[in-house]
């Protein structure tokens, strides 16, 4: 079957064909979700040569887990972001001890065109804001606004209640207008 006819198969569906042996399932499978828990990773640990091992990791364990997946109990995407979730807290747990001025900065990869600068800018802002939330608000956050993820799906990734995801994310709102409040101006936001 060509990687086109398999766009609209669930996650699921695809992980189980993988789990009985179709190549494609697991190609598809991967183009789908590797760039997204690529840009959680890199989002959760501000390197991206960390991220991409994290991500690495976390599709290995998911087609180590193909032949047992069973359906109906966990979303593929639930489950996946948990452990790269894990892997990422992991990673920040055992880098704690670094100086900050030790931990690389992300690659850029936007374009570097003047069209882009003030874009560059508010993204830059919004990374390094995202950097100071606690760890917890920050996965919070990240999975809420920037991964599109619904609270119920973040309290599984995270093992927590919907009311502590609702509070966490809450918090993090706050302290991310606080932190990008003096700085409206000079990202090109007007008053009003």
């Amino acid at each position: 079957m060509a990687l086109d006819a398999l766009s609209d198969v669930s996650d699921e569906a695809l992980l189980v064909a993988f789990g009985n042996g179709d190549r494609e399932a697991a190609q598809a499978l991967t183009l789908r979700l590797t760039p997204r828990v690529l840009g959680f990773a890199a989002r959760m640990l501000n390197d991206r040569a960390e991220a991409e091992d994290v991500a690495q990791e976390a599709m290995l364990r998911l087609w180590r887990q193909a032949p047992e997946w069973r359906q109906g109990e966990a979303k593929v995407t639930t489950w996946l972001y948990r452990v790269v979730s894990n892997l990422c807290t992991d990673r920040l747990r055992k880098s704690r001890g670094q100086a900050l001025d030790s931990v690389p900065e992300p690659e850029d990869e936007s374009p570097g065109a003047e069209a882009g600068l003030q874009q560059e800018a508010r993204a830059k802002a919004l990374e390094q804001a995202l950097q100071e939330l606690p760890e917890r608000q920050r996965q919070a956050v990240i999975l809420r606004h920037i991964e599109g993820f619904s609270n119920p799906e973040i309290a599984q990734v995270m093992d927590i209640g919907v009311e502590a995801v609702e509070s966490l994310t809450a918090r993090g709102k706050r302290a991310l207008a606080a932190n990008l409040a003096p700085r409206r101006a000079e990202l090109g936001y007007e008053d009003g």
